[in-house]
């Protein structure tokens, strides 16, 4: 489960890259019962998404060249820079060199070596997100790659990541279960799996990381996807002991998850 107390090494913010703002705000306002709030300022086009009054997630406009919409999902580490050299020496590459945020805190955005990316926050003022594992939040976050061994090595070395596979029922492969450094397997926030290339065409042949959200009826969620003008590539199914899920996209192909839990 994923937590607010914000461990090193788990998740604690994402944010969304998209071409037009307006339209995302009211697509994810219709799919996850989100409320956009705009930053202020004349140059920002951007700002926070609520759901119940805590800010979930970030949105702002995609400006950089070539890149596709997608979710960005940021780790919380103590030392930013400490972290940028330890992705580096695992062979990563540095993509937003670490930065201050004001008071707020640090971040900086990398790929892994073979390109999917990810970011990390050292907080200040601010730590994260303000409300997880409930619907309408972020409840897990999982990568898809073409290479499981080389993404456990890199992202093991970098955050301390410990990982137990499990079997995917019907012959589906194996999936690795990630836990942050030093803490119990009931805090367990995300999985990794291998998967062939034509699984990785969305990002052109790169891993690439995705957010779950948990919603409390995953077909509402999905005819609410396809009825604001995104798609679904996979479900809604039924998976034994976690719930019924789809993988979607949204209406600029940014992709990610709704799950309903299964019951405890």
């Amino acid at each position: 489960m994923i937590t607010t107390d914000f461990a090193p090494g788990s998740p604690c913010w994402l944010d969304l890259g998209a071409p037009d703002v307006g339209s995302a705000a009211a697509f994810y306002g219709a799919v996850l019962g989100w409320e956009y709030e705009p930053m202020e300022g004349e140059d920002m086009e951007g700002g926070m998404f609520r759901k119940d009054g805590k800010i979930v997630a970030g949105l702002g406009k995609l400006t950089e060249e070539g890149a596709r919409p997608a979710w960005m999902i940021y780790y919380s580490v103590a030392d930013a820079d400490a972290t940028t050299r330890a992705v580096e020496r695992a062979g990563g590459t540095v993509r937003v060199a670490t930065m201050d945020l004001d008071e707020w805190g640090r971040m900086a955005q990398y790929s892994d070596p073979l390109g999917g990316q990810f970011a990390v926050w050292q907080p200040g003022k601010d730590s994260g997100v303000e409300l997880v594992d409930e619907p309408g939040s972020l409840s897990w976050t999982e990568l898809y790659t073409s290479d499981a061994a080389a993404a456990k090595e890199f992202y093991g070395g970098v955050f301390g990541w410990r990982f137990s596979d499990m079997q995917m029922p019907g012959g589906g492969g194996t999936y690795a279960l990630i836990t942050p450094a030093g803490l119990p397997e009931e805090r367990m926030h995300g999985g990794l799996m291998e998967v062939p290339a034509e699984g990785l065409a969305l990002a052109g042949g790169r891993p690439y990381w995705h957010p779950v959200f948990a919603v409390t009826d995953c077909d509402a969620a999905v005819a609410q996807v396809t009825a604001n003008g995104g798609s679904v590539q996979m479900g809604p199914d039924d998976a034994e002991g976690v719930g019924r899920l789809a993988v979607c996209l949204d209406p600029s192909n940014a992709d990610f998850v709704v799950l309903a839990p299964a019951e405890s």
